[in-house]
């Protein structure tokens, strides 16, 4: 029973995913017209003259729904025990995309981002991360050591859901009606759509993922947790 319950919980969020990746694609369509005026871009008139800005938007925009896909690849059992190269293949897409696309282009958005200083922290902060832990996931695959490599991507992947988890709360927020002024909410859920991503995931890593993947854990003389 535990087990279907699992299987069924997985099936539901990646299904979650899935929707949200596809919510995204719709959100992405307008901007294929590269108008200056269109949704998200009206916020952004005193930036978007300004060209590396410009590149880093649509190149974010266009290529970022990629990793979404990827990403959640890299985390299905069925997958990495029966089609591995597509395991294999799917994980180089997703660590190139973020390490050399997404992520620098995020970075550069951030320093410009709406809601002043505290929101373009940590959105700097978010895309640093991004790049960093990603980069750790692609270093410890080719180095075989499973145990770190599946820590560093789910870390990685929680950041790559901070681009559905930030809408998220974005209507959870508008659907309450809290207090807020409008900066104020803005900064607020900046900060949410990742930190309470990677929270969940430190929670994940040990209790769950590194189980469903195979994989034993054992504890050290110390009393930390060490993969095994």
């Amino acid at each position: 029973m535990s087990s279907l319950l699992k299987k069924i919980g997985w099936t539901l969020t990646a299904a979650a995913i899935l929707y949200g990746a596809w919510l995204m694609l719709l959100l992405t369509l307008p901007y294929t017209a590269f108008e200056k005026y269109t949704d998200f871009l009206i916020t952004k008139q005193r930036v978007y003259p300004i060209r590396h800005w410009r590149i880093s938007f649509y190149l974010h925009v266009f290529v970022s729904i990629s990793v979404l896909i990827t990403g959640l690849l890299q985390f299905s059992k069925y997958l990495l025990d029966k089609y591995p190269r597509l395991h294999r293949n799917s994980g180089k897409i997703y660590a190139i995309v973020v390490i050399f696309l997404s992520g620098p282009s995020g970075l550069v958005m951030g320093f410009y981002a709406n809601g002043g200083i505290y929101a373009r922290v940590s959105f700097v902060l978010l895309s640093l991360l991004w790049i960093f832990f990603t980069a750790m996931g692609w270093r410890t695959a080719m180095q075989a050591r499973w145990p770190e490599h599946i820590t560093w991507m789910l870390r990685s992947y929680a950041l790559t859901l901070s681009a559905l988890t930030l809408r998220l709360y974005a209507l959870l927020l508008g659907l309450m009606h809290m207090p807020l002024r409008p900066v104020t909410a803005y900064i607020t859920i900046s900060w949410l759509s990742w930190t309470v991503n990677l929270l969940l995931a430190e929670l994940l890593l040990k209790r769950v993922l590194i189980k469903r993947m195979g994989i034993k854990t054992a504890v050290s003389p110390d009393g930390n947790t060490a993969a095994i």
